[in-house]
């Protein structure tokens, strides 16, 4: 993983302070769970997204990472807070109204841009005009590197694939479509704990 990604993060000790609550509310309120070492938030919404998708379902995922945006389709909308009490609903068209790419080319769209927030740089002179064109033109990040784009920058950036190594998908480390095996069948996320 890319050593500054997420670097620097300070968490109110009060949020700390609840994480050791955490598991008991979670049995309390029969939520399904599936601990896994090496998998974040990210990957586990990922996971219980695709399969609920996957039995047939619709979710809805609430989220202040935009990277929850590479989630959205017409089963899953992702709810986005804008500001105190009000909650955007992003669905395909929203994430190509604002980033100019479609859901599932966001992870490229993030490491070609970079992530400040994340602390993840972009490909040198790429913003997020030049990022959603590429892609737009190109499809993936992987293709744009195969035709010999950016060759020189993913030897550099180590979160960026090189054709040369066949490596990971080009996503940046918190934009992962799939995540942890979330178990057989639909989730149910409250009632019987199934």
């Amino acid at each position: 993983m890319f050593p500054a990604y997420q670097s620097g993060r300070e968490f109110d000790p009060e949020l700390v302070d609840q994480l050791s609550v955490l598991p008991e509310f979670v049995r309390h309120v029969r939520l399904r769970q599936r601990p896994g070492r090496g998998f974040e938030a990210d990957d586990f919404l990922a996971a219980a997204v695709a399969s609920e998708e996957a039995s047939g379902g619709t979710a809805v995922v609430a989220s202040g990472d935009r990277d929850a945006f590479q989630l959205a389709s017409a089963r899953t909308t992702v709810l986005h807070p804008v500001k105190a009490g009000e909650m955007a609903r992003i669905g395909p068209s929203e994430v190509r109204e604002r980033y100019g790419v479609d859901p599932q080319q966001v992870p490229d769209f993030i490491a070609l841009r970079g992530d400040p927030s994340d602390k993840l740089p972009g490909a040198r002179g790429v913003g997020p005009k030049t990022a959603a064109a590429l892609l737009r033109r190109c499809g993936t990040l992987e293709q744009a590197i195969a035709e010999g784009r950016f060759v020189e920058q993913a030897d550099e950036t180590p979160y960026l694939p090189t054709h040369r190594h066949h490596g990971p998908s080009g996503t940046a480390p918190a934009a992962r479509r799939s995540g942890p095996d979330m178990g057989q069948g639909p989730l149910h996320w409250f009632g019987n704990g199934n």
